[in-house]
């Protein structure tokens, strides 16, 4: 394959690209509960609590193909995989705790937003 045939994976605007990867519904949830420790399959599933196992594993793919997380096989009966943040998904969680401060702080504002508009919409 020539490089004119390989796919460009730098994208013109980095803000959109970064957001639309880790802003979807899962990511950083993932991400926080891999703050803490690194956790196996089925304990970060539970930590999650309501996420699907499918949504679970396309996320974690994501999150491993951006470089937030590495995923280790261990080669062992049964076969374990550990999930843990690589430098990249660490150096993520101080931006990403501003956001979720920033949500928590503004949560209300936005919900009396939300009512007001359905009660005089534009």
């Amino acid at each position: 394959m020539s490089t004119s045939e390989l796919p460009s994976f730098d994208q013109p605007c980095p803000i959109r690209d970064v957001l639309d990867r880790i802003g979807d519904q899962w990511s950083l949830l993932i991400l926080e509960a891999l703050a803490q420790r690194t956790l196996r399959f089925n304990e970060l599933n539970r930590e999650i609590g309501d996420i699907s196992r499918q949504m679970l594993s396309r996320t974690l793919k994501r999150l491993e193909y951006d470089g937030f997380v590495s995923r280790t096989l261990y080669a062992e009966v049964p076969p374990r995989v550990e999930y843990a943040l690589t430098d990249l998904g660490r150096s993520f969680l101080e931006p990403m705790q501003r956001l979720v401060e920033w949500a928590d702080h503004h949560h209300a504002a936005i919900c009396e937003a939300r009512r007001a508009a359905m009660i005089h919409p534009v």
